[in-house]
């Protein structure tokens, strides 16, 4: 594994040094190490040029069979140490989350399950993070949604399970706007409106993007975390979107918007089957019991319904 590991980090670095540095080795051991390999396989792996290393034809045909083992051997270390940490302190479930109404509501139907697991939540706003992080063993399953437009970059082995294939994203808006008498509002209602959006959430400044521009729209637009932009809404300084499971406030208006043209696939990941299994009903419950008590986004299922 040493040897596979070494040539990945010269392929992928494409530089006998850089790749040195990144094993935490010498170039001359490095060099060494490669000559001796090429030596075993009976071959050149690397031709080696003025600007770095680049594989050969038969680099090529190494380099395709030792990633995968490279990478299952990082995912069985990785997956025993997250495994022998558990068993040294007890049942665990680390979750990660991008936010959603629905996490009080899972939170608390696996407390009641499983009262001798301590359930631990990260929130992210970055879905990839969280992804990362599972891949990682750093947490057990990720609650994450995808922008749609914009795919996740799911990392080698994960297994996911698609909660709501496309949730439709609604907006927020003052109660005294125009737009709010409105049971549902098309985004030229809000063309002379400042949008507000959070470029860190991934995908979502992107989509936000292409829906205005195929409506002909050129708002200006700001940017800051979601808090902020409640209380930017509440006082009518700008206009944003929000999830449907959001709730209306005396200040503020939750509406649909016409054709639903911006929307999220709604996903839960983790490295085996059995664990997408230990939280999913659970997750499935929280997130219509969510769904039940936002009025606007209840009459939007209800139509949807009544049309099917």
């Amino acid at each position: 594994m040493r040897h596979l590991r070494a040539l990945c980090a010269i392929a992928d670095t494409g530089s006998l040094h850089k790749a040195a540095r990144q094993l935490g080795m010498s170039q001359p051991s490095l060099t060494t190490q490669l000559r001796r390999i090429e030596l075993e396989i009976g071959g050149q792996l690397f031709a080696r040029e003025r600007t770095g290393c680049r594989p050969t034809p038969l680099g090529r045909v190494v380099l395709s069979r030792a990633r995968p083992l490279v990478s299952e051997m990082r995912a069985l270390v990785n997956e025993t140490k997250a495994a022998a940490a558990r068993a040294s302190e007890g049942p665990q479930l680390r979750i990660g989350s991008t936010a959603s109404r629905a996490i009080p509501g899972w939170l608390r139907r696996l407390r009641l399950r499983l009262p001798a697991t301590e359930t631990s939540l990260q929130m992210d706003v970055s879905a990839n993070a969280l992804l990362r992080m599972v891949a990682g063993g750093q947490l057990d399953v990720a609650f994450v949604h995808e922008v749609e437009g914009s795919p996740l970059r799911f990392p080698e082995g994960l297994r996911r399970r698609v909660l709501v294939e496309r949730e439709p994203q609604f907006v927020f808006l003052a109660a005294d706007h125009p737009a709010a008498a409105k049971a549902v509002v098309h985004l030229t209602d809000l063309a002379a409106d400042r949008w507000m959006v959070d470029p860190t959430v991934d995908g979502e400044w992107d989509g936000l993007l292409r829906v205005l521009r195929a409506a002909g729209l050129n708002p200006r637009v700001l940017h800051g975390d979601y808090l902020t932009a409640s209380s930017l809404v509440a006082t009518g300084e700008v206009v944003t979107v929000c999830q449907p499971t959001s709730r209306a406030r005396p200040d503020m208006a939750v509406r649909p918007l016409h054709g639903d043209p911006l929307g999220v696939r709604l996903l839960v990941a983790a490295r085996t089957e059995g664990e997408l299994d230990a939280v999913y009903e659970d997750l499935e419950a929280s997130y219509w019991e969510a769904a039940r008590q936002a009025p606007t986004y209840g009459e939007w299922l209800a139509g949807r319904a009544t049309a099917a």
